[in-house]
């Protein structure tokens, strides 16, 4: 009884978390951590990328140059997401 209790409080809070969301972003504002990537970070990596470097090497050799990570990496992941939406962007 308590654990069919516990999930529906579960289910409860997160469609009123999602609701929450929802009316933030009609409201413009963004959900989630400030971006590190630039302009020109896109363009050393897919001139890094051009030379058929991986993800990794090229996430080794751009910095962040704004916010609380200055002076870091940025992840393999966010290197692989900053080119897929050029990517994206430049196929429509």
């Amino acid at each position: 009884m308590l654990a069919a209790m516990s999930g529906m409080e579960r289910e409860y809070i997160r469609d009123r978390t999602l609701e929450g969301h929802e009316s933030a972003r009609r409201r413009g504002k963004t959900i989630g951590g400030a971006g590190v990537t630039d302009e020109s970070m896109l363009s050393m990596a897919l001139h890094l990328r051009d030379q058929e470097m991986s993800l990794r090497d090229i996430a080794a050799r751009l910095v962040i140059t704004t916010g609380k990570k200055k002076g870091q990496h940025p992840s393999p992941a966010t290197v692989m997401r900053m080119l897929r939406e050029h990517d994206e962007a430049s196929r429509t």
